[in-house]
């Protein structure tokens, strides 16, 4: 069974009659990796708050981990994105005053499934956060390091670790490297497919640089003009 799934989708917004998003059938599988493509306004983060719970639809339905979220009120999408899924920012969206273990560790505040997953495997948050860090090459001397004292390349593996703790099911990527040269992003894609891979997590990465989608399983393109998957 897809690990998500949308069905009839219709969403539109009230203040601007000329965007209609329409998604009439779209799944994605376990363990895949997808690169969804498209031009400035689109409709992409309008997806990505469909399948998150963030927007709901006003037709349709959304199937996520064998869960209609479409039926869920605003705390238990709240919940079960927290649960859930590891986004990960155009900007990285880390917290600059804070260390690089206290930025991995934020999502186990949010979500007891996630402190859990991650209790399961280390014995406490912090060793959990350890163990990403050397997997991830964030050197011992940077780990308690505020954010803002690191590199983009050093903020781009807390980003990866921030999303990854508490192992959720699905990963999304938002145009994480809009401001990074070819080389870093080429890096920073292949970290990232490879931690993925390794916890059989899905992603979904999302950019409008074409050039990328040579790295993934699966290309989706949302259309301008007609805005929908094909």
């Amino acid at each position: 069974m897809p690990i998500i799934q949308l069905k009839d989708l219709l969403f539109k917004y009230k203040h601007n009659s000329d965007f209609i998003l329409k998604v009439p059938d779209f799944s994605i599988e376990k363990n895949n990796s997808i690169f969804l493509e498209g031009p400035s306004g689109c409709g992409k983060t309008t997806f990505l708050n469909l399948l998150t719970g963030l927007t709901k639809p006003q037709k349709g339905h959304i199937n996520i981990l064998e869960t209609t979220i479409t039926k869920l009120n605003t705390i238990q999408c709240d919940q079960f994105r927290a649960d859930h899924f590891g986004i990960i920012f155009q900007l990285f969206n880390l917290i600059p005053y804070l260390s690089v273990i206290e930025n991995i560790l934020l999502p186990c505040t949010f979500s007891p499934t996630k402190r859990k997953k991650a209790l399961h495997i280390s014995s406490t948050l912090e060793e959990e956060a350890i163990r990403l860090c050397i997997e991830l090459d964030i050197h011992n001397e940077l780990r308690k390091k505020p954010i803002y004292q690191l590199s983009i390349g050093q903020q781009q593996r807390v980003a990866i670790a921030r999303a990854l703790i508490g192992q959720p099911e699905i990963i999304i990527a938002d145009e994480p490297t809009s401001a990074l040269d070819q080389q870093r992003k080429e890096q920073f894609i292949s970290l990232l497919l490879k931690e993925c891979k390794k916890y059989n997590t899905t992603l979904i990465f999302v950019s409008h640089d074409i050039t990328l989608k040579s790295y993934f399983k699966q290309t989706y393109h949302l259309n301008s003009q007609q805005n929908q998957p094909k």
